[in-house]
C-alpha cells in the first residue's frame, strides 16, 4: 500500500478486533498479478488494460480499466471479472468487429504506472467520472495495481513543437485535399485545430474520431476562439478537408474517416447554431457546462453566477419536466396499471410481451408494484415511440434489464450506493456487464436523452414512484426556504 501511515492505521484496527474471518483473507497478501494487456483503436480516443491475479487458493479474476484520452487521459470506466484475463483476451479476439482495434501484452511496471496515473487524474476531476461499476471498484483496482512491480514510464504523450506544427500545416496546404482553401484566414484557422489537436483530446492532430469532432464543435471552438462568425463558420469545411488529409497521411481506413466526416455534418448545425448565438467563453463556459451558471450559461444582465439552492432546484426541475412540473407535484402512490397495449403496432406485441412478463418478474422480486407501472409506462413510451427496437434481433432479457436499470436508476434504487446493487439486477436477468448498455436505445425511443451522465432524468414524474417524489418536494421545499 503506497499510505503507510494508512496500512500501519489499518494494521492496528486489525490487530485489536476480535472478530472470526475467512481463513482466505490472510493469504490475500500472496495474489499475483501475473499478466497484463492493452487493446488499443487507430484513433486513439481510448485504451482499455486487463490486468490478470492470481488468488492464493488458484481462483482468477481480471481487472479492465478504460482510460479515456479524450478526457485527459483518465479512468474513465472500470470493472473486475472472475475469469483468466487469457480467456478474456481469446474471446476479444473471437469478438472483435474492428480490424483497426489491437490486442498486446503490457508489462506489468507499465500497466501500473499507466493504471496510477489516470487514477489520479480523475481524483483531481469535477465532477467526477462514474459509472455502475466506477469508483465503486477502484480500491480492488488500485490494491492489484499495488501488487505489480514499479518503476514503468505510463503515458507517453508525444511533444509537438511549433515548428512541427508549421511543417504540418504547411504539407497540408501543399496537399490535393486542401484545394482551394490557401489563405490567410484558413491557416490561422488551422493553427487552432493543429492547437486543439497537440495540446487537447488524444493529443494527435493526424487521428480524428466522431469523439474529437464533437468535442472540437460543440465545445473547444465556442469557448475558445474570440472570433467573428465568418471566421468561425469556415472551421467544419477545413476540417473535413484536413481531416481527409490527415487520415490518408497516416493510413487510417476509409470506414473510420467516414464516420469521422459524418460526425462534422451531424455537429455542424448545431455549431454554426452556438457560434451566432450569445455565449459565454473562457472560465465562465466551464462553469457553465458545470451547471454553476444560470440557464444556458449566459445572463445578458451580468452573468450572475447562481446560487447553490438555485442549482440544486434546477437538478429537480430536471428530474420532473420543468418548473411547473415541480411546482405542482404530489407524492401519491403510482396505480397499478395494465400495459397499454392499444398504443403499439400489433407486429411487436409478442416481442414486447416477453420482455413485458420479465420487467414484471423482476419489478415482484427486486423492485416494488409502484416501479412496476414505471417500467410498463417507459417500456410502452419506447414501443410507442421506436417500433423498430423490437423488430431487430435482440434478447429480451437485454432489454428487460435495461428497462429496470433505468426506472431504478430515476428512483435512485439501483446502484452501488443503494439498497439494490447493479450486479444483483444483472444477475437476475442472466446478464453480463451493465444492464444499463443497452440504455441510450431504450432512452432515444422513448424520446429522453440517451447521453446522460451519472444520474438519470427522465423528466417527468410518471416514471418516478412515490418515495422519489416525496423526497424531490422535501428538497424543493428546503431549497426554497434557504433562497428566501
Amino acid at each position: 500500500m503506497a499510505d503507510d501511515l494508512t496500512a500501519a492505521r489499518i494494521r492496528r484496527e486489525v490487530a485489536r478486533r476480535q472478530h472470526p474471518m475467512s481463513s482466505w483473507l490472510g493469504g490475500l497478501g500472496s495474489t499475483e498479478v501475473y499478466h497484463a494487456v492493452a487493446m488499443t483503436h487507430v484513433l486513439g480516443d481510448g485504451d482499455d488494460i486487463m490486468v490478470g491475479a492470481r488468488l492464493p487458493g488458484g481462483e482468477e479474476l481480471t481487472a479492465l480499466v478504460y482510460v479515456d484520452h479524450n478526457l485527459g487521459t483518465v479512468v474513465k470506466d472500470a470493472f473486475v471479472v472472475d475469469q483468466p484475463v487469457g480467456d478474456l483476451v481469446a474471446l476479444m479476439r473471437r469478438t472483435a468487429d474492428d480490424p483497426d482495434t489491437s490486442l498486446t501484452d503490457l508489462d506489468l511496471a507499465e500497466a501500473r504506472a499507466k493504471i496510477d496515473e489516470a487514477v489520479e487524474v480523475g481524483v483531481r476531476m469535477w465532477p467526477p467520472l462514474e459509472s455502475d461499476t466506477w469508483p465503486m471498484c477502484r480500491p480492488l483496482v488500485e490494491w492489484l495495481a499495488g501488487l505489480m512491480p514499479a518503476g514503468g514510464a505510463g503515458w507517453q504523450r508525444t511533444e509537438w513543437t511549433d515548428s512541427d506544427r508549421e511543417r504540418l500545416a504547411a504539407d497540408f496546404f501543399a496537399s490535393a485535399h486542401a484545394a482551394g482553401l490557401d489563405d490567410a484566414e484558413r491557416r490561422s484557422l488551422l493553427d487552432s485545430l493543429l492547437w486543439f489537436g497537440t495540446d487537447y483530446a488524444n493529443g494527435d492532430p493526424l487521428r480524428w474520431s466522431s469523439v474529437t469532432v464533437e468535442l472540437l464543435l460543440v465545445d473547444w471552438i465556442p469557448r475558445k476562439l474570440i472570433a467573428d462568425v465568418a471566421y468561425l463558420s469556415a472551421a467544419p469545411g477545413l476540417l473535413r478537408a484536413y481531416v481527409a488529409y490527415a487520415h490518408d497521411r497516416v493510413g487510417i481506413s476509409a470506414n473510420h474517416t467516414r464516420d469521422t466526416l459524418a460526425a462534422i455534418d451531424h455537429y455542424e448545425p448545431e455549431y454554426q447554431q452556438t457560434i451566432r448565438s450569445p455565449r459565454l467563453q473562457g472560465p465562465q463556459a466551464l462553469l457553465a457546462a458545470a451547471g454553476l451558471l444560470a440557464g444556458d450559461g449566459f445572463d445578458p444582465d451580468g452573468d450572475d453566477l447562481l446560487s447553490y439552492e438555485e442549482i440544486m432546484l434546477d437538478s429537480l426541475r430536471r428530474a420532473v419536466g420543468g418548473a411547473q412540473a415541480l411546482d405542482t407535484l404530489d407524492d401519491e402512490p403510482l396505480p397499478d396499471e395494465p400495459f397499454a397495449w392499444s398504443r403499439l403496432p400489433a407486429d411487436i406485441h409478442d416481442r414486447v410481451g416477453e420482455v413485458l412478463v420479465l420487467v414484471d418478474g423482476c419489478c415482484a422480486e427486486l423492485l416494488d408494484d409502484e416501479c412496476r407501472t414505471a417500467c410498463r409506462r417507459l417500456l410502452a413510451d419506447v414501443a410507442e415511440g421506436d417500433p423498430a427496437v423490437f423488430r431487430r434481433a435482440g434478447a429480451a432479457r437485454t432489454a428487460a434489464a435495461a428497462l429496470c436499470w433505468i426506472i431504478g436508476k430515476a428512483n435512485l434504487l439501483v446502484g452501488w450506493d443503494t439498497g439494490l446493487e447493479v450486479r444483483e439486477l444483472a444477475a437476475y436477468f442472466g446478464v453480463s456487464g451493465s444492464p444499463g448498455q443497452r440504455a441510450s436505445t431504450l432512452l432515444k425511443a422513448a424520446g429522453k436523452d440517451p447521453y446522460q451522465y451519472g444520474g438519470m432524468d427522465l423528466g417527468s414524474p410518471r416514471y418516478l414512484v412515490s418515495a422519489r417524489r416525496a423526497a424531490i418536494l422535501a428538497q424543493r421545499d428546503r431549497y426554497l426556504r434557504a433562497d428566501g
